[in-house]
């Protein structure tokens, strides 16, 4: 679980708590929140589910980029693949120009610019306090397993 209290030192919301719950599966071999991972999000009037790693280290996504640069193919079809496409949508930051290497008009330049490889699906707020969660949630992690797998693997990890 991540911590339910704010760093507010640098912060204009001065709240010295955090109004969710995050609950993040990371890799094994992870060392913190920047590693491979499924997440679960539960806030009032903001819940979700989601798969694959935010803020990697320049090294991790550079591997990322080269990997979605060599397997186009492969990215294609974890990422927009129909059962994928149909539950996530992928989201995060991106860089404004192609990254260092990447020309503008490489077929997956809007992917190469990411910074973060993320999917979410957002939960039915209804659902999240009744016995459906654990359902929508299993159901949520079996659908991005190939994503997490295409990750893993561009970053030498097993999965």
């Amino acid at each position: 679980m991540m911590r339910p209290y704010r760093d507010v030192r640098f912060s204009r919301d001065k709240r010295p708590f955090k109004t969710n719950v995050g609950i993040q599966f990371r890799h094994f071999l992870a060392k913190d929140v920047h590693a491979p991972g499924f997440y679960l999000h539960i806030e009032p009037g903001y819940c979700f589910v989601g798969a694959g790693i935010w803020h990697p280290e320049a090294e991790p996504l550079a591997r990322i980029r080269l990997a979605i640069h060599e397997q186009p193919e492969q990215w294609l079809k974890v990422s927009r693949g129909k059962a994928f496409a149909r539950m996530f949508e992928l989201s995060g930051d991106a860089l404004r120009r192609p990254p260092r290497g990447y020309r503008n008009d490489h077929p997956l330049i809007e992917d190469l610019k990411r910074k973060d490889f993320i999917a979410m699906v957002p939960l039915d707020e209804s659902r999240v306090v009744t016995n459906a969660l654990k359902t929508d949630v299993a159901k949520s992690f079996r659908t991005a397993v190939p994503f997490m797998e295409f990750l893993c693997k561009a970053l030498e990890i097993p999965f």
